[in-house]
């Protein structure tokens, strides 16, 4: 029994949900709804178990698959399933890192202990139930990490696999439920292309007024140490990341700060990642703080509490920036071992 045990359960549910949705606005939205008031019942503060989740749902975008490293890929190039392998080990080391900072506000707060005793055969039986929808996020990262189908088909494979678990094994969904589900769907694409329409016409205005290669000459007139440029752009990075949406801000600089990086020698996959890691920041960063907002709208809770008890996560999820941003090899180890660099 570890003291604050349900507390993990929103760090690790979100990390296997992260490789099913992408979205770490879909992870806070179905992760809220069931563990906060769970937690709440349980004797955790709400803002604890408010700012848990939302601080969790931030590595949706981290673990592959990821929206937001389709766009980096198509906006700039850069190899979606090498991003997608880029983001395996800072995944699971912000995994970690919740961990710690959630098992250290339970001992501090004296936060109950889970009162159903953990066995081998509850685990057991769990991941026999949980196994086949696990099973998701391996079609869709070792199919395209094996090069088996491309990131477009790994989606139609994956939601095609959904179907049928949820149709006729797991029998939660019923064939009147799909129109509900392609409708809600259709709506949730429309945005995301509106979003990405509206961004490129800003990107065309910026591009026409060279406001990319004016930010691009004073950063390098500034220094052209890879390290430095690494802070520069974190710094300019988690500041879009409070005030514009991720998947904007990716059109708009990552072409930018992208040849940045290149000119001073950071390899591309390496900018991607770090890039992608301080806008998922961003999404629990206030005054925009879309994840802040997500939980206080399922909760009802005041947007000042759960942004308070945001601040250590923040600092949970600086850490992994650094240790992604100067320690290359976090970061390039895995898509080494299958060939994208």
């Amino acid at each position: 029994k570890v003291r604050g045990g349900l507390a993990h359960t929103p760090v690790v549910s979100a990390m296997f949900l992260s490789g099913i949705s992408g979205s770490a606005v879909a992870d806070a939205s179905a992760l809220g709804r069931v563990l906060i008031p769970g937690m709440v019942k349980q004797g955790y503060g709400k803002g604890f178990a408010s700012a848990l989740v939302a601080a969790a749902a931030v590595m949706g975008p981290i673990i592959p698959p990821s929206i937001f490293m389709v766009i980096m890929g198509v906006t700039t190039g850069v190899s979606i399933g090498g991003l997608f392998a880029a983001g395996v080990i800072p995944g699971i080391l912000q995994c970690l890192a919740m961990m710690a900072m959630a098992y250290y506000f339970a001992v501090k707060h004296d936060y109950p202990r889970d009162p159903v005793p953990l066995t081998w055969r509850r685990v057991w039986k769990e991941f026999v139930s949980a196994g086949p929808a696990l099973v998701a996020p391996v079609i869709i990262i070792g199919g395209i990490l094996a090069g088996v189908f491309t990131p477009t088909e790994s989606a139609v494979v994956a939601v095609f696999y959904g179907l049928v678990l949820g149709l006729w094994l797991y029998k939660e969904l019923q064939v009147k439920d799909l129109a509900r589900i392609l409708v809600n769907s259709g709506i949730t694409t429309a945005v995301l292309l509106l979003i990405i329409g509206m961004a490129n016409i800003f990107a065309w205005v910026l591009t026409a007024e060279q406001i990319p290669q004016k930010i691009a000459a004073v950063l390098l007139g500034l220094t052209r140490d890879p390290y430095l440029i690494l802070l520069l752009i974190n710094v300019v990075l988690i500041m879009v990341g409070m005030f514009m949406e991720g998947g904007a801000a990716i059109i708009i600089l990552s072409p930018t700060l992208l040849a940045v990086a290149q000119a001073v020698g950071i390899h591309p996959l390496h900018f991607g990642l770090v890039m992608v890691l301080n806008l998922s920041i961003g999404l629990i960063t206030p005054p925009v703080g879309v994840l802040l907002f997500v939980v206080c709208g399922i909760t009802g809770y005041p947007f000042a509490l759960v942004t308070r008890w945001t601040l250590p996560f923040l600092a949970a999820h600086a850490l992994t920036l650094v240790v992604a941003s100067y320690f290359p090899i976090v970061v390039m180890w895995v898509p080494q071992l299958f060939g994208y660099v």
